[in-house]
């Protein structure tokens, strides 16, 4: 799970459903980049960056407790 990436979201008291309209991507493929299930391309991040006033490096980064298969990192 990308925590810092959820709690910049809440913070700025938005949905994942308005993030994903943001980045023009679907509602499932921004779950999957929150979950940390899949990466994002390098556009996504620089929108996220922008949109959230977080440097992508840290919204990028994912939580020890939850396992990310390798590939996926």
């Amino acid at each position: 799970m990308r925590e810092n990436l959820k709690n910049a979201r809440k913070r700025a008291g938005m949905t994942q459903q308005e993030v994903a309209d943001k980045l023009e991507i679907g509602l499932r493929h921004y779950q999957k980049i929150e979950a940390g299930e899949t990466k994002g391309s390098f556009r996504v991040w620089d929108v996220l960056e922008d949109i959230l006033g977080i440097h992508q490096r840290k919204l990028r980064e994912i939580s020890k407790n939850h396992h990310v298969p390798e590939e996926n990192r």
